[in-house]
Formats: C-alpha cells, sequence, structure tokens
C-alpha cells in the first residue's frame, strides 16, 4: 500500500504491534492439508471490545465471546474454520467453552480471557477432538517462539511466518488472505495496528459470514475502543454487502494491550482514529473484492444526502441488487437499475434531481438518462474495479458502501457448499 496520510504498512498482521503473537495449525477439521484453527495471544492484558452480527440466531462461540467481553478485557482470540459450531444445542456451547479453556491451559491464562470465533458449516457438531489438540499445538508454537524470542532476521522470519498461518487458518472460501499491519509515528514513539480477516460469501450489512481480528499496541480504554470499533465498523463492514446473507457467527474484535506505552491524545487520537477506520475499510473493501467468484469489486458512492443514514442505505441497496451486480458482470451500463435500488432502499430522496456517474462517465443527470458513449461505459465496466456515483442534490451528507458483481461461479460455489 505504500505510504499513507500519517501512517506506513509494516509486515506482521495481527502479531505486528508489540507482545502480540500468532499462529496458525492443521488440525484436520477441514482436510489435513489446510489451516483451520487459529491463536492470537498477547503477553500482557488486553483491553477489548468487539461488535457481533445482529441475526437472532447467533452462533455458540459467539454468545461464550460476549460473555467473556462483559468486564472488557481479553488476552488471547482462538478461531477455527471449517466448522460453524453454530445451531447444535448444548454440545454447541459446550464446545466453544472446551475451546476457550484449551486455549487458556496452553497459555497459562484463565478461560474467561480467551475470546472464541468459529467460521463454516452451520448445524454440524464441532469435532472437538481435533480442535483442542489444534490449539494444543499452536499454544506450544507460541511459546515456542515467545521464549525463543531472539532477534535477528531468522526469528523475525519465523514470528512473521506463524502469524500468517493464523490468517491462513481463518479462511473458509477465500481466495486471499486478508492481513496488514500498519504502523504511525507519535512523539513518543510509534503506535502498531494489526489486522486480519475472512469474508468471501454470506456478506452482507450488519456483517455477514466474516470475522475480523485487529490487534494495537496503544493504550486504549476498553470503552473508548469499543466506541471506535463501533463506528470503524458502521463505516467498513456494515457497508459491505456480497450476496445479501446474514451470517450467525460474524464478528469483529479488537485488542489493545499497551505495550508501546503510548496513550495517544489530541492531534495524535484524531490520527490514531483514523488509521483504526481505514483499516477496518481496507478489511471491507478486501472482502468486497474476494467475494464468493466475484470477478469484480463495486464501490458505490453517494453524496448530497440529507441524513448519514439516506446515504448509506441507497449505497448498501445498490450494492446490494442483483440485478445491478448482473449487469456489472455483464459490463451492462444499465443505469435504470441502480436508481431502482436507490428507489426502494426505504432512504428519503427525490429521484428527479439524482445524477449518476459510471467512473466519469454521466450516465444519468436529473433522474434521466442523457446521451454516453456505450464504448467508453463498457471499457469502465470491464475493470476489475467499478466506481459507481450518485449524487442526490438533496444535503451534504454522504457514504460509500462496497460490493462485487454476481456471476455464474457464485451459483456453482454455493450449490455444493455443505457437500
Amino acid at each position: 500500500m505504500g505510504k499513507l496520510s500519517h501512517w506506513q504498512e509494516i509486515p506482521g498482521g495481527v502479531a505486528a504491534p508489540r507482545s502480540f503473537w500468532a499462529s496458525g495449525v492443521k488440525a484436520g477439521i477441514k482436510n489435513s492439508d489446510k489451516y483451520d484453527v487459529a491463536l492470537i495471544a498477547s503477553e500482557v492484558k488486553a483491553e477489548a471490545a468487539g461488535v457481533f452480527t445482529r441475526n437472532v440466531v447467533k452462533a455458540h462461540p459467539l454468545l461464550l465471546t460476549q460473555k467473556h467481553l462483559a468486564n472488557g478485557r481479553a488476552r488471547a482470540i482462538v478461531a477455527n474454520s471449517g466448522n460453524a459450531n453454530a445451531c447444535v444445542g448444548a454440545a454447541g456451547d459446550q464446545a466453544a467453552l472446551a475451546m476457550a479453556r484449551a486455549a487458556a491451559e496452553g497459555l497459562g491464562l484463565t478461560a474467561d480471557e480467551v475470546l472464541v470465533a468459529s467460521t463454516g458449516v452451520i448445524g454440524v457438531e464441532l469435532p472437538l477432538e481435533p480442535v483442542q489438540t489444534g490449539i494444543s499445538q499452536a499454544a506450544v508454537e507460541l511459546k515456542a517462539l515467545l521464549q525463543g524470542n531472539s532477534k535477528g532476521i531468522a526469528a523475525e522470519a519465523k514470528r512473521l511466518e506463524a502469524a500468517h498461518r493464523a490468517a491462513l487458518a481463518i479462511m473458509t472460501t477465500d481466495t486471499t488472505v486478508k492481513e496488514f499491519a500498519w504502523e504511525m509515528e507519535c512523539k513518543e514513539g510509534a503506535i502498531r495496528l494489526g489486522a486480519m480477516a475472512k469474508g468471501s460469501g454470506m456478506i452482507h450489512p450488519n456483517m455477514g459470514t466474516m470475522l475480523g481480528f485487529i490487534t494495537t499496541d496503544a493504550e486504549v480504554p476498553a470503552a473508548e475502543l469499543q466506541r471506535l470499533l463501533r463506528e470503524a465498523v458502521d463505516e467498513s463492514f456494515n457497508m459491505v454487502t456480497v450476496d445479501g446473507d446474514t451470517s450467525t457467527n460474524d464478528m469483529v474484535l479488537f485488542l489493545a494491550n499497551g505495550a508501546s506505552r503510548i496513550n495517544p491524545v489530541g492531534e495524535e487520537w484524531e490520527r490514531f482514529e483514523q488509521m483504526v477506520k481505514a483499516m477496518a475499510v481496507h478489511l471491507a473493501r478486501e472482502i468486497a473484492r474476494d467475494g464468493e467468484g466475484a470477478g469484480k469489486l463495486l464501490e458505490v458512492k453517494v453524496t448530497g444526502a440529507k441524513t448519514k443514514e439516506d446515504a448509506r442505505k441507497i449505497a448498501r441497496s445498490i450494492c446490494g441488487s442483483s440485478l445491478v451486480k448482473t449487469a456489472m458482470f455483464g459490463a451492462d451500463a444499465n443505469w435504470g437499475r441502480i436508481l431502482c435500488a436507490a428507489g426502494y432502499s426505504g432512504a428519503n430522496f427525490n429521484p428527479g434531481k439524482v445524477d449518476i456517474s459510471l467512473g466519469n462517465l454521466p450516465v444519468a443527470l436529473a433522474g434521466q438518462g442523457v446521451s454516453f458513449s456505450e464504448d467508453e461505459a463498457k471499457l469502465i465496466l470491464q475493470k476489475d474495479e467499478i466506481p459507481i456515483s450518485l449524487h442526490l442534490h438533496n444535503g451534504l451528507e454522504e457514504a460509500t458502501a462496497w460490493g462485487c458483481d454476481l456471476t455464474y461461479e457464485y451459483v456453482r460455489i454455493n450449490g455444493d457448499y455443505r457437500t
């Protein structure tokens, strides 16, 4: 990503911030060739925050994590892919708690210091024995890395590789690993921010089958961390849609362990907030880009709205429209579908004032089509990223949502997801 406004990219993902470590192992939940158990841990106590799916059907690990987050503290996150541990009754509650206990035992913590996440097939009991074995193995690897905390290229390479395996271990139908880390200079030193996420299908506003884990070595109180995470999620993960489905397991967790000994205030806090929100948007864009079977990233920006919520409703509605998504797949400049999706979004606006552009090409002004080059439009719609913009001429608020096209491959993937 190169140099950003006030921060720069560094390696390490969630293990980039000081005193954070991560590892991933192959426990055999999916098959012997796939990483499927991830473990993230802080050497010191950390403030913690979380945002969760609004689906009333919630997975067992999610309910446990909400309980463990009640005091705003956590030391570790354990996650598995290949099985959602959802909708299986008491066995699911027991399995989630067993995962927390296995991580706690391996790391020398108490179970309530461990947050638990799962992703995969719903309605199938978690194969607990291999999962517990995998967690123990990941804990052994983390302790070995920590105890061998030597300097040098070889030691750093091991640390980075272990963190990369953690990011691999939470993937399901994802085709790309999503892990990033940034560093922001402050007067007293540097603050680091690490993140990893998974998400490809069942993605819709209010989060859909996605997991996001963010770490920082900044000193941030739990209440402030929760507020910041909620704002960041509202501008990012809750503005992504792939297929209109909101899952049972979705969560974003944020741990701040203060290992940098820097408490950002004033202008530094403002820049830290910007960095966290930019990271959330970056992850959200990557999730949309990697939508199941997707070939194109859609970015819908709505300006001139009367309220922020109106702008968000319209942007999300357009990104989620199957007709818009299929038009983008076919490189068809069918702007009427875009205006139609805005119209049923529930937002308050005057359709007779709306301007629509594909990239820099105006296709409608004041709610009516204008003459444009179909060839130029096709060139825009054949690109990997398609920007769609609407100006409502109704106020000063704006919002952006992200999605992807709808392809034949999406149907193929989800036609036999379970079998």
